[in-house]
């Protein structure tokens, strides 16, 4: 009796919890799992947005492969380079500031924490207007005014359709921008690890702060890393918005055009919603393979 009243209240415990996760399967369902599908589908066929779709295959990928030459040669190139730098380099400096910020006290913590973190809070028109006043082509931009007041640059720089400038730019901005979620995540794993663990380590021979970093701190708050790292990835592959705001969709020769924007192209402005249902599907691919050797890298041993 006493067996069957243990596995009896273990259901009820599994009901309750799965009471407590319906809201969120059900968002997420609604909100994830049921766009992408969508999205799959619709990448199969030809779909204007007014007539129903016609189903033609996978000829859909096969332009975006071999006819499709702007996303070859300019969105392809240009994606990987922001989503190299940005990623990684976000993700790095993330971390960095993230530790210098756990070796001060909680006050001066706490603010400068704030700053870097605001960025990210920010919405990407109020963003990109304050760089665009930053990067006005003529002498009342900031960067041309204090270039030309250090005899750097003899005339203004029109930087945003300047193709040699427009994409360093971009990803400039979007370093800048980086410190989301994950900075924060790492942070509260640094300030939550274990003290015990750095005094065992200062017995056995750890010197300096930099070798608790690489023995102690980083081994013990994968989760974090981990989860700072899949967001970092996301992020930067998903972000078109910087471009967008600063130079238009198309982007001036292409130079910053991202595959966000080569979606939001051909789906928003062209209508040609397989076509960019298939881009948004490899870009999902690109994503998953990413995340995936995120995962293993951090995966607990």
């Amino acid at each position: 009796m006493k067996q069957k009243s243990r596995i009896g209240r273990r259901e009820n415990s599994n009901r309750r919890a799965y009471v407590f996760l319906f809201p969120y399967l059900l968002l997420f369902g609604i909100f994830i799992i049921i766009p992408v599908v969508i999205a799959i589908g619709l990448s199969f066929t030809n779909y204007n947005a007014i007539e129903f779709p016609g189903f033609v295959g996978f000829l859909n990928y096969i332009n975006l492969i071999t006819n499709d030459e702007i996303f070859m040669q300019h969105v392809l190139p240009n994606t990987v380079a922001y989503a190299i730098i940005v990623g990684p380099g976000g993700y790095i400096l993330s971390f960095l500031l993230a530790w210098a910020l756990a070796q001060l006290s909680k006050l001066p913590r706490t603010i400068f924490a704030l700053i870097l973190y605001s960025p990210s809070l920010t919405s990407g028109i109020a963003m990109t207007v304050l760089w665009k006043v930053m990067f006005t082509g003529d002498q009342t931009g900031y960067i041309n005014s204090w270039l030309m007041s250090l005899g750097v640059i003899n005339e203004p720089i029109i930087w945003l359709v300047n193709t040699r400038y427009l994409l360093p730019i971009v990803i400039f901005i979007g370093l800048w921008s980086s410190m989301g979620v994950g900075f924060l995540a790492i942070l509260a794993g640094i300030l939550n690890s274990d003290e015990t663990l750095y005094e065992a380590a200062a017995i056995d021979g750890v010197k300096n702060r930099f070798q608790e970093m690489i023995y102690i701190t980083i081994p013990n708050m994968k989760p974090q890393m981990l989860f700072a790292a899949v967001m970092s990835i996301v992020g930067a592959f998903q972000n078109g918005t910087i471009s967008t705001q600063l130079a238009g969709n198309p982007t001036p020769s292409y130079a910053a055009q991202l595959i966000v924007n080569h979606v939001e192209d051909y789906g928003f402005i062209r209508y040609e919603m397989g076509y960019a249902a298939a881009t948004s599907v490899a870009l999902l691919g690109i994503v998953w393979i990413f995340s995936s050797i995120s995962k293993k890298m951090f995966a607990e041993d």
